[in-house]
Formats: structure tokens, C-alpha cells, sequence
């Protein structure tokens, strides 16, 4: 089953901006961090963003352009790409990870493709 929907990729000229979102199931339970990693053509899959309680952490390459927010309502996770660069151009994937009386579990989105052209 799906168990996280993400949204909000597209293709976007350098500068603009892009809004992701990763809506997790409600049978996702006890979610302890909720983040975004990407993963370019012949790259790994490296972190974005990602956010805990209150603490957040960003990848270097997207400080000052990127903010990474959550609402535990709603159950979402959201990452603000303002001023994308090309090098930005990557599969989007959201990541999910839970712990309930020690048992911890980690959960991937389907990705959503982000391209930003010059």
C-alpha cells in the first residue's frame, strides 16, 4: 500500500521556486523525523532536509534556499525550494521514520521529479 503521497515537483526556470509535500497515512504511527532526500541520473541518494521535534537539518547545498517544515495535523512534511539552481535537478523522495516500544521503521515515497532549467 502507499503510505506516503508526495506532490508538488515539476519544471521550474532557475530561480524559481517549488513546494513539496508528503502526506504520511494515518497508519503511520508514532513518527519520530520526517525529511526530503534526492537522487540525480547516476548519483546517490543524498539528504535535503529533514526535521525532528523542532530541530531541522539541511544538506549545505540548499542552506538560505530551502525550508523544510511540518504539520503534525495534518501529518505532512514540506520542503520550500526557493531560488532552485539546475544542480537542484534530481528525483525528490520523501522519508519517513517511526519508533514504537523500540521498533523503528523507515518508510520511502514513490519520489516526485524536480527539473530546473537555465
Amino acid at each position: 500500500q502507499v503510505q506516503l503521497a508526495e506532490s508538488g515537483g515539476g519544471l521550474v526556470q532557475a530561480g524559481g521556486s517549488l513546494r513539496l509535500s508528503c502526506a504520511a497515512s494515518e497508519s503511520i504511527d508514532s513518527i519520530t523525523s520526517m525529511g526530503w532526500y534526492r537522487q540525480a541520473p547516476g548519483k546517490q541518494r543524498e539528504l535535503v532536509a529533514a526535521i525532528s521535534g523542532v530541530r531541522t537539518n539541511y544538506a549545505d547545498f540548499v542552506k538560505g534556499r530551502f525550508t523544510i517544515s511540518r504539520d503534525n495535523a495534518k501529518n505532512t512534511v514540506y520542503l520550500q525550494m526557493n531560488s532552485l539552481k539546475p544542480e537542484d535537478t534530481a528525483i525528490y523522495y520523501c522519508h519517513v521514520v517511526t519508533e514504537l516500544q523500540f521498533r523503528v521503521g523507515n518508510y520511502w515515497g514513490q519520489g516526485t521529479q524536480v527539473t530546473v532549467s537555465s
